[in-house]
């Protein structure tokens, strides 16, 4: 098992809240993790999983009895299958609370499931699992890059070239532990495939109750060549030939399952970013590349590198280590109604904010910083560093709080 750099944050939530949520797709780890959790916390806890059917259909058939004969603190895996699990849990919670009494974790995005947000409000904390990073599937000490891209510190990043064939082989393996423990395209191509027939034939089922499931799988791959674009119903509506509102909710289900997940518009404005477009993105590489049909002789055979799966890996990263990140970052991208853009923008609880741009080259000039020049300029009072993230060698200065980085910060140090 590689060591999880949430785990910290799990077990302090543990130590002081009553029910501790752990949100992730499927096959991220969630259960590892949990099950290895007992020296963590110091807690005798027993497991149940909600993917054996008896357990499932003594939870689903009464959720009070199922509820009030556990015994001390519990773990209940892949408790989105049984929602009405949450008002007994927030009953035996009110009577007396006792921290890390339950520990749940969720395939689906529990804070969007009905009654869970209301039901449990003031009493959980909720903490996401993505796919492993680049740093984990190297066993790396617990190190925030988020963090430390945010204050420029490349001292604590310890820097390393950024090699193609390193940047390609993460590229393509993503970052799900199963599918990145096989070497062979044909075998992780088989997998991924298993995958993505497992979650939409039991998780959309279970959620939504569609039968007809013909339609997402050509929405998934449609949005896989949409990656790191802005997200615009119409458009996608018009190529599917499926109705907006048809799509729309398509598009919440394939979002609750994290297997996509929309990046929001930043403003100075709170109220503004909520009307402007948000950009999509699927979350692991692996499997876009699997679905966009990339392959390591295709990618070697090119000049360059796909931005958009570069740009996609970035985005991946981010949230992995936005995720335990001690700034409590949040993640936004950037675009004028002049078409000046700026790939990524981290802000801290302050409103203070770094902009990332993402290259797939391995140079990099002064254009390339135009859209992190106009943010500097414009939000002077705010702005704490301009970074290029490009497929080179050197950290590079170009200018006041300006940098150009090497994509491997992921996995170098």
């Amino acid at each position: 098992m590689h060591p999880r750099h949430i785990t910290p944050l799990l077990a302090d939530a543990l130590a002081d809240t009553p029910v501790v949520v752990l949100n992730g797709a499927r096959q991220s780890g969630k259960s590892t993790l949990v099950q290895a959790l007992p020296g963590a916390d110091a807690k005798p806890r027993r497991y149940l999983t909600l993917d054996d059917s008896a357990v499932l259909s003594a939870a689903k058939s009464d959720p009070a009895g199922f509820i009030h004969g556990l015994q001390g603190a519990v773990t209940l895996d892949e408790v989105q299958r049984a929602p009405a699990l949450f008002l007994p849990i927030k009953a035996v919670v009110d009577r007396q609370r006792v921290p890390g009494q339950f520990l749940l974790t969720g395939s689906a995005d529990v804070m969007l499931l009905p009654g869970m947000a209301d039901s449990l409000a003031g009493r959980m904390e909720v903490l996401s699992l993505w796919p492993l990073s680049c740093a984990e599937m190297l066993d790396s000490p617990t190190l925030n890059r988020a963090d430390a891209l945010f204050q420029g510190d490349w001292q604590a990043l310890r820097i390393a070239p950024c090699e193609r064939p390193a940047l390609m082989a993460h590229l393509l393996s993503g970052g799900f532990p199963d599918a990145v423990t096989r070497t062979s395209e044909a075998r992780r191509a088989a997998w991924f495939d298993a995958y993505v027939q497992a979650v939409l034939q039991r998780d959309v089922r279970d959620l939504a109750h569609i039968e007809q499931l013909t339609e997402i799988p050509n929405l998934l791959q449609l949005l896989a060549t949409r990656s790191a674009t802005l997200l615009n119903f119409a458009e996608l509506s018009r190529t599917v030939g499926i109705a907006q509102s048809t799509l729309k909710r398509y598009f919440a289900l394939l979002e609750m399952l994290f297997l996509v997940v929309r990046v929001p518009s930043w403003e100075r404005n709170p109220g503004k970013r909520l009307v402007k477009a948000a950009k999509v993105f699927l979350p692991d590489t692996g499997l876009l590349c699997h679905l966009m049909g990339v392959t390591l002789d295709g990618l070697a055979a090119r000049h360059g590198l796909p931005g958009s799966a570069v740009e996609t890996l970035v985005l991946t990263e981010l949230l992995k280590h936005i995720a335990f990140s001690r700034q409590r970052l949040t993640l936004w991208h950037y675009r004028t109604q002049t078409h000046i853009e700026v790939d990524f923008i981290l802000e801290n609880r302050q409103g203070q904010i770094t902009g990332i741009e993402v290259k797939a080259s391995a140079t990099v000039d002064g254009k390339d910083f135009k859209g992190l020049r106009h943010l500097q300029e414009t939000e002077s009072t705010i702005f704490q560093h301009g970074i290029v993230l490009y497929a080179g060698r050197e950290v590079v200065p170009f200018g006041d709080k300006l940098w150009a980085v090497p994509l491997s910060l992921w996995w170098s140090g």
